[in-house]
């Protein structure tokens, strides 16, 4: 009997492939890149299941590509990249990769980049880097401190909570903006909770921690950036298009508010994008998850999704459950 077969779109650290090729057929596309749309196609039409990433367009003609298609798992928390509706109404599961390590990972990022941007790390780094440090000045690249300001959460999930988490360690108050409130979190830091445009109008530093829906596209634009005070930062560790950049890099140059910290962007990447050339925000490439732990965490979880779809057994975590009784019973 023919071993079913594995697509996987790029080569992933950890232990994810070697646990698959034990039980399936298994191909990886070669190059160390973006998979062509072509080459995609032809990987879908070969295998039963398909290991995608974040960076892969999985729409309906990717996903019609291959009737045969059991299983998509995606090497990734978020899956706004994969048509979820289309694979449902085909009866295919859709897996994600959420765990304990990448909140972890994620929570550190946001509260990293917030220190680094109110600090001003980046622009001290590129001072000594560039040999523009002559002596010690008291009015030499000033910063915020953050014990005592207020914290504003946009999305209290797993991350958000744990960025709460952090914040509180550093002496920080707490208010958050959610679609339902959270008792116990209040009870626990002491945090508020505010509308969207409380939080922004009172916070010093806002954090984004929301889904890329209909609801949250371009969450924070013109209107939003007017409202924060001057003197406030916004960290995105979300994606990239919770945030209108063209009103962010207009925010940014005008100094409506005094800076940014960005992991996720609307267009990634873009090597000609305005928010290069500006000194207020500090920028990484999508890396808020890239910590050793995590990624062997999320590979794994992306194997073992789709072993057990293979073995007709319920995936441990998987985004349309409605699917599962037909798939499962077949």
């Amino acid at each position: 009997m023919l071993k079913p077969k594995v697509f996987i779109t790029r080569n992933i650290p950890g232990s994810a492939i070697p646990l698959l090729k034990k039980q399936f057929q298994v191909k990886v596309y070669p190059k160390d890149q973006f998979i062509p749309r072509t080459e995609l196609i032809k990987g879908v039409n070969w295998c039963d299941a398909l290991l995608c990433l974040l960076t892969d367009k999985i729409d309906k003609e990717i996903i019609g590509a291959n009737p045969r298609l059991k299983v998509i798992s995606n090497y990734a928390v978020g899956y706004d990249n994969i048509d979820v509706a289309y694979a449902t109404r085909k009866g295919i599961p859709v897996c994600n990769t959420p765990s304990q390590q990448v909140v972890e990972a994620v929570a550190e990022h946001t509260f990293a980049l917030m220190l680094a941007v109110t600090k001003r790390l980046h622009e001290d780094e590129e001072y000594v880097r560039e040999h523009f440090w002559k002596s010690w000045a008291p009015n030499l690249l000033l910063g915020m401190q953050i014990l005592g300001k207020t914290l504003g959460i946009v999305g209290l999930g797993k991350i958000g909570s744990g960025v709460a988490r952090r914040a509180a360690c550093m002496g920080m108050k707490v208010i958050y903006s959610d679609v339902n409130r959270n008792l116990p979190f209040e009870r626990q830091f002491k945090a508020k909770y505010r509308s969207l445009s409380q939080l922004l109008k009172t916070a010093d530093v806002v954090t984004l921690h929301v889904p890329l829906l209909k609801s949250t596209y371009h969450l924070i634009s013109f209107k939003q950036l007017k409202m924060m005070k001057k003197t406030a930062y916004l960290i995105n560790t979300s994606r990239g298009s919770v945030v209108n950049e063209q009103a962010l890099t207009k925010a940014l140059k005008h100094h409506w508010i005094a800076g940014a910290g960005l992991d996720v962007y609307e267009s990634e990447p873009d090597k000609n994008h305005p928010l290069h050339k500006l000194k207020n925000c500090i920028l990484t490439p999508h890396t808020a998850s890239a910590t050793v732990e995590a990624r062997e965490q999320m590979g794994k979880d992306a194997a073992e999704n789709i072993i057990a779809v293979l073995q007709g057994r319920k995936p441990k975590k998987v985004v349309n459950s409605e699917v599962l009784c037909c798939v499962i019973q077949a």
